[in-house]
């Protein structure tokens, strides 16, 4: 029910304006909670939200483990769990890692369709993992680019991800020969220091930050952050998760949601990131997506 993560958008730039939107726009949303697994190295966290204007209440349970010696295991796993919200019944476990990974670029692709300069032609996706996948599906259904470049560290993935996804993708060698003039770049790695830097981007490309979810991992060095206009999903999320903001005391210029209610503008002529963290309401218009689908199917 969720093959086309564009059937998203709508409900999505809808739930990014509530949130932005503060009380009145009635989504309820903690930060999210993160339990450190010390002894094997990972990460438990709880993402609780509530969405007034879609009537729904979930949360997602997800684990993420940085370095796994058995790379059969993905770095990140998920559930979502869907209640009704009249009377607390749970209706719902869903697979949160098809949700996760669909929703962060559909996401991704709002903050590009509002963010990337006017004739954008290369796009450049460095990780070659589940994101790279979702996100390379939805913005090669939306944008048309005439180039698109992967990179991954080990250079084995980011060939099986050439020969998967069925649609012409250059492997370039390092990260700085696939950066190097691209008009829209996506970070989606595991790396915990930065693998892009500033000096490598073209003036007014934008960049999807999405990997370094934690406040002492970087994929963006401080030059790329200082000089470039900061837009986010959540300013309180972004200030006590994301590495690449604290560390570099980037300012937030605003979040997603603002632009899309007209509070702030988008800026597309500037050099702009969009730092994802993911939020637990974006969640919570999937599954209730998917749920609506699945009960109209049957």
């Amino acid at each position: 029910h969720l093959h086309r993560a564009s059937l998203l958008l709508p409900a999505l730039e809808a739930a990014l304006a509530n949130f932005s939107a503060g009380a009145a726009g009635g989504v309820v949303q903690p930060v999210r909670t993160v339990l450190p697994v010390l002894r094997h190295g990972g990460y438990l966290g709880v993402m609780p939200a509530y969405s007034a204007a879609d009537d729904a209440l979930t949360t997602k349970l997800v684990t993420f483990y940085e370095h796994l010696k058995d790379s059969s295991v993905p770095s990140h796993q998920a559930t979502v769990l869907l209640f009704d919200p009249s009377n607390g019944t749970l209706k719902a476990v869903l697979d949160g890692s098809v949700i996760t990974a669909k929703r962060t670029a559909a996401v991704s692709a709002i903050a590009t369709k509002l963010l990337m300069p006017a004739c954008a032609e290369v796009l450049c996706i460095l990780g070659a993992g589940v994101q790279a996948y979702s996100h390379y599906e939805i913005f090669t259904e939306l944008f048309t680019f005439k180039e698109v470049r992967i990179w991954n560290r080990t250079k084995e993935k980011a060939l099986k991800f050439a020969s998967a996804v069925g649609g012409a993708v250059r492997v370039c060698s390092s990260a700085q020969e696939a950066v190097t003039g691209a008009d829209v770049i996506v970070t989606v790695t595991m790396a915990t220091t930065p693998i892009l830097f500033g000096d490598w981007v073209k003036p007014g490309a934008h960049i999807n930050a999405v990997g370094a979810s934690r406040p002492d991992w970087r994929e963006l060095d401080d030059e790329l952050m200082k000089n470039s206009v900061l837009f986010v999903d959540s300013r309180d999320a972004a200030l006590t998760e994301s590495g690449d903001v604290i560390l570099s005391g980037a300012e937030i210029f605003a979040e997603l949601g603002e632009v899309l209610k007209g509070t702030k503008p988008a800026l597309p002529e500037k050099t702009t990131v969009f730092k994802s963290l993911g939020m637990a309401v974006e969640d919570t218009v999937a599954a209730k997506f998917v749920y609506d689908a699945w009960s109209a199917g049957n």
